[in-house]
C-alpha cells in the first residue's frame, strides 16, 4: 500500500513537473521566436533607412555644383553619378548601381554579386516610374533594393540610381543572436528542470508525509500526526489532517472509554442477578426480598446505563442547548426535587435574582447530582444547603454540606470516571461513580468549571462555576444561611 502511495505520489510530482516544463518551453519557445521576428523586422527598417539615406545624398549632389567646373550639374546626370560614386563608399553587403538609358553605366567596387548582370532584374529598375523599394532573390541570396529615376532640370527622365543591400549577412547576424538567446533559453530550462523536480518533491512532501501518516495510523495506534512546516494550502491541509487526526483519537478513546467503563460497571449487577436467578426453585415463586434485589439491581443497572450515556453524549458540540433561565426559579425548583431524597436539615440560601443563558435540563441533572452525593456522604443529623449567586462575575450553583467532608488524597480522583472517596470512612456511595463526573462536564460544556470548596465548621462544599454575563445580573443581599 505504501509503494501504491508513494507511486501515486511520484506520478504527481511528474505530471506537475511536466506541465511547468511544458508552459516553460513554450513560453521559451514563444519568447525566442518573437525576438527573432522583431529583430528581423527591425533589420528591414534599419536596411530602409540606410537605403533611403543614400538616395537622399545623390540628391543633395545633383543639386548642387560640379566639383571639376564650379557650375550646376544641368543635364549632365553622367557626371552627377560619377561624382557620387568618387565620394561615396558603399558597406560591404551594399552596392550603388548607375543606369543611363536603361542601361547599366556604373556599379560600386567589392558588391557580393555583379547585379549589373541580372538583366530582368536591371530591366525592373530602369522602368521604376518613382521611388521603389522591393527584394528579390539573387544568387548571393536576397536583395533589399531601392531605385529612384534620375530626370534633368526639363523633368526628362534621363537615367536611374540604384542602391541595393544583400541581407543575408545581417539576417546571419541575427540568427546566431537567436541561436545564442536559444542555447542560454535551453541551459535556463534544464537548470530550471532541475530546480523544479526538487521544488516539485519539497511541495509535495506534506502529501506524502499524509501518506505515510495513513499507513501508520491504525486502532491501536492513532498519536501519529503530520509535522507542519511554513504555510499555504498543503500546510493547512496538513493541520486540518491533524485536528481531524485529534478528533478522531478523541473519539476511539472515548468509545473505549465507554465501553471499557459499560463492562466495569455492569458487571457487578449482571453477576449479582445470574447469582440470585441461578438460587431461584424453578418450581417456586421469587420470594418478595428476591424480587426486591432484583429489581434495585436492574434499577442500579438502568442508572448505570443512563450515566454513561450522558457522559457519552458529553463529547457532542449540542450537549447542552443554552436559553434564558430564571436563576432564582431554578434554585427553588432543586430545593424542591431535593427534599424528599432524604430526611436532612434542609436550608436554602436566597437564590440569586439573575437570568442567565443555561441548559435548563442539565444544569438540573448537574445540580441534583451534587444534592444526590450530599445526601449519600451525610447522615440524618447533618445539614445540607442549596445555594445560588452570582460571585465576582461568576454564577455559582451549589450545594453545602455538614457531612464527613472529602480528604486530600481523593479531592482530584473523585472527578474521574467512577472515581469514590476512601471507602473506610463513615459513609459510602452506592452509585457508579459518575454523578460527580457528569456534573463537571455539564459546567464545562456551559463554559464553567466545577470546584470543591470546605463548608466552615467541616463538610464540603461543591459549586457550579459558571459565566454570568448578563447586564441583567443582580443578587439579593445574604444573610447567612436560613433555614426553610
Amino acid at each position: 500500500m505504501r509503494r501504491l502511495a508513494d507511486a501515486a505520489l511520484g506520478s504527481t510530482r511528474t505530471r506537475v513537473l511536466l506541465g511547468a516544463l511544458l508552459l516553460l518551453a513554450s513560453t521559451i519557445a514563444l519568447s525566442i521566436g518573437a525576438d527573432r521576428a522583431i529583430l528581423l523586422n527591425r533589420l528591414d527598417e534599419r536596411i530602409d533607412r540606410e537605403l533611403t539615406q543614400e538616395v537622399d545624398e545623390l540628391r543633395r549632389l545633383a543639386g548642387g555644383v560640379d566639383p571639376d567646373t564650379g557650375q550646376p550639374f544641368g543635364d549632365d546626370v553622367a557626371a552627377v553619378f560619377d561624382t557620387f560614386f568618387d565620394r561615396n563608399v558603399p558597406a560591404e553587403d551594399e552596392v550603388f548601381l548607375a543606369l543611363l538609358d536603361a542601361v547599366p553605366y556604373a556599379r560600386s567596387a567589392g558588391a557580393l554579386h555583379p547585379v549589373e548582370q541580372l538583366p530582368e532584374l536591371v530591366g525592373r529598375w530602369a522602368t521604376a516610374s518613382g521611388v521603389t523599394f522591393r527584394t528579390d532573390d539573387t544568387p548571393s541570396g536576397p536583395l533589399r533594393s531601392l531605385a529612384v529615376p534620375v530626370r534633368t532640370p526639363g523633368g526628362e527622365t534621363a537615367g536611374t540610381f540604384v542602391v541595393a543591400r544583400f541581407t543575408e549577412p545581417a539576417r546571419r547576424e541575427v540568427d546566431e543572436a537567436v541561436r545564442v538567446a536559444a542555447t542560454v533559453g535551453g541551459a535556463a530550462f534544464l537548470v530550471a528542470a532541475m530546480v523544479a523536480w526538487g521544488i516539485a518533491g519539497r511541495v509535495l512532501r506534506p502529501l506524502r508525509q499524509l501518506a505515510g501518516a495513513t499507513e501508520e495510523i491504525s486502532e491501536e495506534d492513532l498519536s501519529h500526526r503530520i509535522p507542519v512546516q511554513g504555510s499555504g494550502e498543503l500546510a493547512t491541509l496538513s493541520n486540518r489532517f491533524n485536528d481531524m487526526l485529534d478528533r478522531v483519537e478523541h473519539a476511539v478513546t472515548a468509545q473505549r472509554d465507554f465501553l471499557d467503563d459499560a463492562s466495569h460497571e455492569l458487571r457487578t449487577p449482571i453477576t449479582v442477578l445470574r447469582g440470585h436467578i441461578e438460587l431461584v426453585d424453578p418450581d417456586q415463586p421469587l420470594t418478595a426480598s428476591t424480587r426486591d434485589l432484583l429489581l434495585d439491581e436492574l434499577d442500579r443497572m438502568g442508572r448505570i446505563v443512563e450515566d454513561l450515556l450522558t457522559m457519552a453524549k458529553a463529547e457532542q458540540p449540542d450537549f447542552v442547548v443554552p436559553a434564558p433561565v430564571d436563576v432564582a426559579d431554578l434554585t427553588g425548583e432543586i430545593v424542591d426535587k431535593a427534599r424528599p431524597l432524604a430526611e436532612r436539615r434542609w436550608q436554602v440560601q436566597a437564590g440569586a435574582v439573575v437570568v442567565a443563558r443555561l441548559d435548563r435540563q442539565r444544569i438540573v441533572q448537574a445540580w441534583m447530582n451534587l444534592v444526590r452525593n450530599a445526601v449519600q456522604h451525610t447522615t440524618a443529623g447533618d445539614t445540607i444547603t442549596v445555594f445560588s449567586r452570582v460571585n465576582v462575575g461568576a454564577l455559582e450553583l451549589g450545594v453545602a454540606d455538614t457531612g464527613e467532608g472529602v480528604a486530600p488524597a481523593d479531592r482530584d480522583r473523585i472527578f474521574e470516571r467512577f472515581g469514590r472517596g476512601d471507602s473506610t470512612r463513615r459513609t459510602r456511595s452506592d452509585g457508579a461513580g459518575l454523578g460527580l463526573t457528569i456534573a463537571a462536564a455539564v459546567a464545562g460544556a456551559h463554559g464553567g468549571r466545577i470546584e470543591l470548596r470546605d463548608t466552615p465548621g467541616g463538610g464540603a462544599t461543591f459549586v457550579l462555576c459558571l459565566p454570568a454575563d448578563d447586564d441583567r445580573n443582580t443578587e439579593l443581599e445574604e444573610d447567612g444561611w436560613p433555614a426553610s
